[in-house]
């Protein structure tokens, strides 16, 4: 039997893993876990010792189908911008506002094994991001950030996370920053200062959602 080791993600992804394309974003393909709960506990068992997090990385899920969706159909909203994909995951937003025409495009992540789902992906889609593992929100370098715009998906389905991230977020705009959120109406999603731009019914797994449907929306943080 062979020991997948959390020291080589890139043979864990590969073994774990089958490519296909998320329902809403034909257009991409990723590295994505075929069944739910085989793949989690294979992470439990072997990752759980590092103390990683779950393979978040392995699923599209709605708010990042529905975003990435959004940038295909409304290009020039990234069109010659500076992006970040903020807990980018699987990079299924990156690699949307890459191939939607972004100048530069950065895939943030502090978990290794989704920097190296983000890179086995970009490298199958023919498509160039950068990775980055920093925590921009503890970032403390310059003041005024190196992005246009800021794309976040499925940020809001834990308090600590979704308030630390909402907080972060809209600080951005001070610096004109455009910061565009999706969710499929979890709970601590932002209730003000959000001006919806568009809605889809996102396909899901029932394991993961209780349900094969999520109504999830995209929009801009205002102030």
């Amino acid at each position: 039997m062979t020991v997948l080791s959390a020291t080589d993600p890139t043979a864990f992804i590969r073994a774990k893993t089958a490519i296909g394309a998320p329902a809403l974003v034909p257009e991409i393909r990723l590295h994505l876990a075929t069944e739910v709960a085989p793949l989690w506990r294979a992470t439990q068992a072997t990752l759980e010792k590092d103390n990683l997090p779950p393979p978040y990385w392995a699923f599209a899920w709605p708010g990042g189908q529905a975003l990435a969706r959004y940038v295909l159909d409304h290009p020039e909203t990234v069109r010659g911008r500076r992006v970040l994909d903020f807990a980018s995951g699987s990079g299924l937003v990156a690699f949307a506002a890459a191939r939607a025409g972004a100048a530069q495009v950065t895939a943030s992540d502090i978990d290794p094994f989704a920097a190296a789902a983000i890179a086995m992906n970009a490298e199958l889609n023919e498509l160039s991001v950068a990775i980055s593992s920093v925590d921009p929100i503890d970032n403390t370098g310059p003041r005024h950030p190196e992005w246009d715009m800021v794309l976040a998906g499925d940020v809001c389905y834990e308090q600590p996370l979704a308030e630390r991230a909402i907080r972060w977020l809209r600080s951005l705009l001070d610096s004109g920053v455009d910061v565009l959120l999706a969710d499929p109406g979890r709970a601590y999603r932002p209730q003000e200062g959000v001006w919806e731009l568009a809605r889809y019914a996102v396909p899901t797994l029932l394991e993961l959602e209780d349900c094969t449907e999520r109504i999830t929306m995209v929009w801009r943080l205002t102030e």
